[in-house]
């Protein structure tokens, strides 16, 4: 039976039967610009260290994770994709998250309170989502052209590559996937649409906004994989948001081998606060590609 089959007659997944744990997968997390730049530059440094990881069997993408995984699954080499990072060429438009963003929410009571006290995944995801649609942000055309810029490939891969994103309307959770009809790049500017900051994305006459609405890595998708790495330049939770933790904590409980790099310290400090400046790329991806280094031996632990 495969995956598609078994949802729609039960809403499971294959992998999540019980002693069906084979192959690996690689999760990559939300985190902005310098996530992108921060994830291809330990991508990369791992691989010159002779640890692969752009073959892993199954690609899951959240939010900036998901142009990540897109471009992965492009075949694109990881020294080409992190020469772009270096490059600071870009048609990424400047935006802030942070104070401003969050007093923006503030002016939405109801968003804002949805934040902090929301246990309920969908309800969360409808609130955001109301927030989404009410704010003035860019064209969303303008938007699908610079994730498409930034994509090597727009088809997608054969191999299997799952992309997140939440209805803006009813909150529920989907991953896109090559046979579900729906442009690549549509699907990744839909799971990088974030709340108030980018514009809903259009698919199938429906509103779609970033998969970190549901958590912001979305670990569990890796559930079956005996083999789980998990790059989280955000790794937090908030309300009916679960932590990369607590996915972690239950992938491991089932027999997964899982290892979770975030970025350090002086990673943190090149990236700055600021997640979606474009002028903090090129530090982001440095200070990924000498952090691979320090997470070799524990990344190639799992790995091998």
């Amino acid at each position: 039976m495969t995956n598609r089959a078994c949802r729609a007659l039960s809403g499971c997944r294959l992998s999540t039967i019980p002693g069906m744990l084979q192959g690996d997968a690689l999760v990559l997390g939300g985190g902005g610009v310098t996530g992108v730049a921060w994830e291809t530059g330990v991508l990369a440094g791992l691989s010159e260290a002779g640890l692969d990881l752009s073959t892993a069997e199954l690609l899951v993408g959240t939010s900036a994770g998901a142009a990540v995984a897109a471009q992965l699954a492009s075949g694109t080499p990881l020294a080409t994709l992190l020469e772009l990072q270096l490059a600071r060429s870009s048609r990424e438009i400047p935006a802030r998250l942070g104070p401003e963003l969050l007093a923006r929410y503030a002016r939405y009571a109801r968003y804002g309170w949805a934040m902090l006290t929301q246990r309920d995944a969908a309800g969360y995801g409808r609130a955001m989502g109301r927030l989404a649609v009410s704010a003035t942000t860019m064209d969303e055309e303008e938007r699908r052209v610079a994730i498409a810029f930034g994509l090597p490939s727009h088809e997608w891969p054969e191999r299997l590559l799952q992309l997140t994103s939440v209805n803006a309307l009813t909150g529920a959770f989907r991953v896109f996937e090559r046979d579900d009809g729906v442009p690549l790049v549509d699907a990744v500017a839909a799971s990088c649409a974030v709340p108030g900051v980018w514009p809903p994305v259009t698919i199938q006459g429906e509103k779609w906004i970033d998969g970190g609405m549901r958590s912001a890595a979305n670990a569990d998708l890796a559930a079956g994989r005996s083999r789980v790495v998990i790059l989280a330049p955000m790794a937090g939770g908030v309300g009916a948001v679960p932590s990369v933790g607590r996915q972690v904590a239950g992938l491991r409980a089932a027999g997964s081998a899982v290892v979770v790099v975030s970025p350090d310290r002086a990673a943190r400090s090149q990236m700055g606060r600021n997640v979606l400046d474009p002028a903090k790329r090129a530090a982001a991806a440095q200070a990924g590609h000498r952090q691979a280094a320090l997470e070799l031996d524990r990344v190639a632990a799992v790995w091998r």
